[in-house]
């Protein structure tokens, strides 16, 4: 959904306006006009002719007038997702419950309660009760709930994200960077979930665009300046290739395609390598027209073809044939060693492969009748809605736990009779135990992986046999926590100790009841309330768990008033402080107007400098108010910022650097290249002679030929650290050079 105007950036009068959405109107009925029966079209006008009239005095923030949203939204599920009727009409009305006159009873009225229940699970809750909650937050866990009961909310929502990220231009800064992050945090994990990987795709390169401004672009114009090269290499490869496939006189299609500038990013951040060391800047693809009964035997025929002609590398081959993902992937993938010493992807897959891995979770459905691969989804959705039916639960924590539980890659173990189970990258064998049955999880002591005893805490890889070792006198501990990652686990690891906090704070109660009914008081709620406020606990359980385990020694109930039966707290002394003249920043000793909150000078505002990022001035900064703690700055680029601004956007502050060279920060710089003499010597020079900055510690190990060293040093801004980054560079000998926080790592 969209917030209204902020400048039109077109300028079209009444006429040419509707003209545009009669446009657009046509060819979201010409995309579906090979399933649209004279019925669906009517209902489909309907739908659009309502959705027209309840938005017609709305406009989108580049002054396009709002209809063309929820067109463009419907398009999208019809084109690229392969989705149908009804699906159409729920995203023409997919606002209007939350934006316009048009109630749900209007809805069910109009369209039946199939599609009243889906517009109800795409319309944002508007108001939370729990005010550390965080409504985002929230509305992801509606949309979540309502997956299992109809997975089409979800792809709508999909749908209707990717359109507000294509047309994110338009938004304001800060705004951009909030529904950026929500897209890379939740939105592209759950479409590659549903095995949309284009939509995926195409949302990361978006969200990194705003994220990552000149990331995205340096990557872009480097993809842009080699794709001649890149064409002419491919056609080098597939030459002898397509000639081997033309003399079986197989059908097939061939063709290379560049990764994304997102997934190439990745390459470079993981492997700590430059875009010109990434090798598989491009992936070919070989799609064959084979029947159903013929798919695996000819993807593997191609497969020999290709090994023939160039050296595989064993270790990159992935058979999704055999065991296709839990979101119906299917394909073959080997990394082959191709001309000039090139490390190149092979992706083969069938034309029903293709259409899965384009279409997803649609396509999926097309093809579900007699198919081994039948319940891949409702495995997933099955254990999804084990999960989300406890409803007691944090929502940020619920997406937490369902991003790292259901939005993983998965890996396959055997149980010891030979049985497939899936669970999500990073599992452990506690996992695996509560995945086999929660019992067995409470029990679980230990472990055989591959006939070897491990640890609960083990992590297991593809392929492991697993079997289990349990006692009836092993119970649930709090450091379970720490290491299981599936929803699953976590959630009946926390039930347990409910309970077992539960049986011990029956003795606290007890205790309780004893000492109120010695001073004359009795055992009632505004009691009970007046105990929770003044010991600072959150729940009654809380209470009498810390009575119990001696937290809480009740002596101050000797203060307490007892008013007939009801005690009253003693009233807090109040301590006279003199007002300071200056507020004393925590984070900056000296003069500090270099950051501009709000557009006011910073001394106006108390904050500290995060330090899972450390900024320093010159950084894309924002600001985010913390509880307790006033307002922190974190790096927009911070390992923490996707989480922060997705479950939190209202807690988001517009913070920038202003100018001052007065204070300088300290930051650290890791550098590694060939050990050669007096390359410690140049480093100095270049630090303290060239560019006159402090050195704060310097450590520097040589292995074999290579050093790696890593600097503290003390710089003004980013512009000045830049340019020591680029004056390192230059050094001969020198191989890397990365920013790294230096107090974290202190």
């Amino acid at each position: 959904m969209e917030t209204v105007a902020q400048k039109p950036k077109y300028n079209l009068n009444e006429e040419q306006e509707k003209k545009l959405i009669l446009r657009e109107y046509r060819a979201l009925q010409r995309a579906l006009k090979s399933r649209a029966k004279s019925g669906d079209r009517k209902l489909i006008r309907h739908a659009f002719e309502m959705a027209a009239d309840a938005h017609k005095s709305m406009r989108r923030k580049s002054g396009e007038p709002y209809i063309l949203h929820p067109l463009a939204v419907a398009r999208i599920c019809v084109e690229e997702i392969g989705l149908g009727i009804r699906s159409t009409i729920c995203s023409l009305l997919h606002d209007t419950v939350e934006d316009t006159d048009i109630s749900l009873d209007d809805i069910q009225r109009e369209f039946g309660s199939e599609i009243a229940k889906i517009v109800d699970g795409l319309t944002k809750i508007s108001n939370v009760i729990d005010v550390n909650a965080s409504q985002q937050a929230e509305n992801f866990k509606k949309i979540l709930l309502t997956l299992t009961d109809d997975p089409r909310v979800i792809l709508i929502k999909l749908a209707d994200r990717l359109h507000n990220m294509r047309t994110l231009d338009s938004m304001k800064h800060e705004k951009q960077l909030k529904i950026s992050s929500e897209t890379v945090y939740v939105y592209a994990p759950l479409a590659h979930r549903m095995g949309l990987y284009n939509m995926k795709t195409e949302m990361e390169d978006l969200a990194m665009k705003y994220l990552e401004p000149d990331t995205y672009k340096e990557i872009a114009r480097k993809l842009a300046e080699t794709k001649r090269e890149r064409t002419r290499y491919i056609n080098e490869f597939i030459k002898p290739l397509k000639d081997s496939l033309d003399k079986e006189e197989m059908n097939f299609e061939i063709y290379g395609r560049p990764k994304s500038i997102h997934s190439i990013w990745n390459k470079m951040k993981k492997k700590g390598v430059s875009f010109e060391e990434v090798y598989d800047l491009f992936a070919i693809r070989i799609i064959l027209n084979s029947p159903q009964e013929k798919e695996k035997e000819d993807c593997w025929k191609v497969y020999s073809m290709i090994t023939d002609q160039y050296n595989p590398s064993p270790e990159r081959l992935r058979d999704w044939l055999s065991n296709p993902k839990s979101n119906g992937y299917e394909a073959l993938h080997t990394t082959v060693m191709g001309p000039q010493g090139k490390w190149v992807e092979v992706q083969i897959r069938t034309r029903r492969m293709n259409e899965i891995a384009e279409k997803g979770l649609a396509a999926h459905w097309k093809y579900k009748e007699g198919t081994h691969n039948e319940n891949r989804f409702d495995k997933w959705f099955t254990q999804i809605r084990e999960v989300i039916t406890n409803q007691d639960v944090d929502s940020v924590d619920f997406l937490q736990d369902f991003k790292r539980s259901f939005l993983a890659e998965e890996i396959y173990v055997y149980t010891p009779k030979g049985d497939v189970k899936m669970l999500p990258i990073g599992a452990t064998a506690l996992d695996f135990a509560f995945l086999v049955h929660s019992e067995v999880g409470a029990k679980c002591i230990g472990a055989k992986v591959n006939h070897k005893l491990v640890p609960i805490s083990h992590k297991l890889r593809s392929g492991d046999q697993v079997e289990i070792i349990s006692s009836n006198k092993q119970k649930p501990s709090e450091d379970w926590l720490n290491f299981v990652v599936t929803a699953k686990a976590r959630t009946k690891i926390k039930d347990a100790l409910k309970e077992e906090k539960k049986a011990v704070a029956e003795e606290g109660k007890y205790t309780l009841q004893r000492k109120l009914e010695g001073i004359g008081a009795t055992f009632n709620h505004h009691n009970i309330d007046e105990l929770i406020s003044w010991y600072k606990v959150n729940s009654g359980l809380e209470l009498y768990y810390q009575i119990a385990i001696k937290n809480i020694d009740l002596k101050d109930l000797k203060e307490f008033k007892v008013i007939g039966d009801r005690l009253e707290a003693p009233k807090p002394v109040v301590k006279h402080i003199e007002p300071k003249s200056e507020i004393i920043h925590p984070a900056l000793p000296k003069k500090d107007a270099e950051l501009v909150i709000f557009g006011e000078s910073s001394d106006k505002i108390m904050y500290n400098l995060a330090n899972c990022c450390k900024p320093i001035p010159g950084d894309d900064v924002f600001g985010f108010v913390t509880t307790g703690k006033g307002l922190t700055i974190h790096r927009t680029s911070c390992p923490n910022a996707t989480k922060l601004m997705s479950n939190y956007g209202h807690r988001i502050v517009k913070t920038k650097w202003a100018k001052n060279k007065e204070i300088s920060f300290l930051t650290g710089l890791r550098i590694v290249g060939m050990d050669d003499v007096g390359i410690i010597n140049k480093i100095t020079n270049v630090i303290s002679g060239d560019m006159g900055l402090n050195i704060s510690a310097l450590t520097i190990e040589s292995k074999e030929g290579i050093f790696s060293g890593s600097i503290k040093l003390f710089v003004h801004d980013k512009e000045e650290l830049d340019e020591l980054v680029i004056s390192l560079k230059d050094l001969k000998g020198i191989h890397s050079v990365d920013r790294f926080d230096a107090e974290a790592n202190a």
